[in-house]
């Protein structure tokens, strides 16, 4: 086990494979618990497009390795705002590391040398190793060959958005695990006049949640027209 995190961070509590809405991606979860415990593959790269909960998965996989006594480290990189490569320093002692957003090393030569040789180091210690970008690793602008090699091992799986049906039971699973119920009919009518994408829905449903509390009042179309129209942009 690592002694200490090389960063400040924390998992999400409710970023969990149970707090996760599969609807056509089960076998992406099957697979990366799989590759957790050890009885899959050692790398696995998932890919999608934005909001259909890359980040929620690897924290998902963090606290999944937590459950079976694994160390694990999770973190996000950004475009424009790179850490300190020396992020990595004994990286590789942690049993299971989940990397998101990959694809903004792509072009800068000093984390592109300093990723290969944390990948080098953790993967012959037999380790686990789960990188989420937003394309395949074929289509990643890594310039170091040797990398954009190593990128392409292992299990590469694409995540699949969700079917119109699928969102409005996503809705409703979510909105229930919330502690409250969302009828079919007003889940259709959020996916019709709002953003798909789950993190924005899962924020507007928390903001609906206040609402109809305050008001003591169930989420009715009627009262989800009302509410949407008076609160909301």
């Amino acid at each position: 086990m690592a002694e200490q995190l090389p960063v400040n961070f924390e998992f999400r509590a409710n970023q969990t494979f149970k707090d996760f809405f599969a609807g056509s991606n089960q076998e992406i979860i099957d697979h990366l618990k799989n590759c957790v415990s050890g009885d899959g593959e050692q790398q696995v790269f998932i890919w999608g497009a934005q909001g259909l909960g890359k980040s929620h998965l690897l924290q998902a996989c963090c606290q999944h390795a937590h459950q079976q006594q694994y160390s694990a480290f999770y973190f996000t990189l950004a475009p424009g705002q790179l850490p300190d490569p020396a992020l990595l320093t004994d990286l590789d002692k942690f049993d299971v590391v989940c990397l998101d957003n990959i694809e903004y090393i792509a072009g800068d030569p000093v984390w592109e040398q300093a990723f290969f040789n944390f990948f080098n180091q953790h993967r012959s210690s037999g380790h686990k190793l789960i990188i989420s970008a937003a394309c395949a690793p074929g289509k990643l602008a890594i310039q170091l060959p040797d990398l954009k090699t190593r990128l392409s091992w292992g299990l590469a799986l694409k995540l699949q958005p969700l079917s119109e049906s699928d969102s409005i039971a996503a809705l409703i699973f979510k909105a229930d695990q919330m502690g409250f119920e969302i009828s079919a009919q007003a889940g259709r009518f959020l996916l019709t006049h709002y953003d798909r994408d789950l993190a924005s829905l899962w924020a507007l449903l928390e903001k609906l949640d206040r609402v109809s509390l305050a008001a003591k009042r169930k989420l009715t179309l009627p009262f989800l027209k009302k509410i949407l129209a008076q609160t909301l942009p």
